[in-house]
């Protein structure tokens, strides 16, 4: 055997030996930036689907809970309210609410909503991310005799009637979103999945 063979040998040892280190070498240090792809515990639970119970919210009240990170309100109409919002409907821009990115087809209509006594909207202005204070009376002074209760944003003066549809001539392109949500019973509602998907 001569040396030369020898030394080959060695070699092709040694490389093998080398890219086998290597490649351990690779697994350790990705594995770190694979599971880092994983959402975290907390990310999930931010994701997650939101139990609200309604059975304490009384006619006119609007409660605000949290999903995704964004605050999503439940209000109660009541009659007067959903009165009101059939007057509107010149003054809206999108009345039918045929833009369909902002509302699922089970809300794509008049009230926005499954339960019309009941409104799911989040509560994030579509201009520029503000939030929008609720207004319920009508005819104030400082939002004027048409105003039949809805949604003013101080940031940019937009407004939404009761079912945060858009009004015509305010900075605000488009509805409030209705983000996807299903009732349990006539007392809980659930934030963040669709009928369809149960």
């Amino acid at each position: 055997m001569s040396s030369n063979e020898i030394d080959q040998g060695r070699r092709r040892m040694l490389l093998a030996a080398t890219a086998a280190m290597g490649g351990i070498g690779a697994v350790y240090v990705a594995t770190p930036f694979v599971l880092s792809m994983d959402p975290s515990a907390r990310a999930k639970a931010a994701g997650a689907p939101v139990d609200v119970d309604i059975s304490k919210l009384q006619p006119g009240q609007l409660m605000t809970v949290e999903w995704r990170g964004k605050p999503v309100w439940v209000l109660r109409r009541n009659e007067a309210m959903l009165a009101g919002m059939k007057t509107l409907t010149d003054k809206l821009r999108d009345p039918r609410s045929d833009e369909l990115s902002q509302q699922p087809p089970y809300a794509k209509n008049p009230t926005r909503s499954i339960n019309p006594e009941y409104m799911v909207m989040v509560g994030i202005c579509t201009h520029l991310g503000c939030a929008p204070t609720y207004r319920p009376e009508f005819a104030p002074p400082d939002l004027g005799p048409d105003w039949k209760g809805g949604f003013f944003c101080p940031c940019h003066g937009s407004r939404y009637d009761l079912a945060g549809r858009v009004f015509l001539g305010v900075p605000a392109p488009s509805n409030l979103v209705v983000p996807p949500y299903h009732f349990v019973s006539a007392t809980r509602l659930v934030i963040g999945v669709d009928p369809e998907a149960i």
